[in-house]
This record gives structure tokens, sequence and C-alpha cells, in this order.
């Protein structure tokens, strides 16, 4: 599974959306230095994860970056939600 310096993703992601692209990007030039370029897009879904610094599970609202061939980047946890 994905690794996080924050928490461990436990489960597949779902209800995935596009939430930006190209331009709409604001960190773009910084993801292109970084990760090299791409045609990035800002992602959400949510999934179960396990905070590393308690060991509690959550089922959360997930944020990311993500390119064809580069992959998943920079993803960040943004909110638990209730289980649907």
């Amino acid at each position: 599974m994905l690794l996080n310096k924050d928490f461990e993703l436990i489960s597949q992601i779902t209800h995935v959306e596009i939430i930006a692209t190209g331009s709409g990007i604001r960190i773009q030039p910084y993801l292109n230095k970084t990760y090299g370029r791409g045609q990035w897009r800002k992602m959400k879904g949510r999934a179960w994860i396990r905070l590393y610094s308690t060991g509690e599970v959550e089922y959360v609202e997930l944020h990311w970056f993500q390119a064809h061939g580069i992959g998943i980047r920079d993803m960040k946890r943004k909110r638990p939600l209730s289980q649907d």
C-alpha cells in the first residue's frame, strides 16, 4: 500500500474525483520541478488509513496529485468522514 509520513493507506481509494487540472493546479511548477513534467491532476477520494502516531484507524477524505507515468504524489488527509 502507499505510505505517507503520517499515515498508512490500508484500503482501496473509493469515490475518486478530479478536482483540478492544468492551470487550475497552483503548485504545478513545484510538481514539474520535483517529480517531472506531466499532465498533473488534483484528485480526491475516500479510504481507510492507520495513523502512525496513535495506531488509530480512520475513514477519511484524501487529496493528492497524480500524473500519468509518474503516479500518486503528495497525498494528504483532509477530514475524517462517517462511514457510508
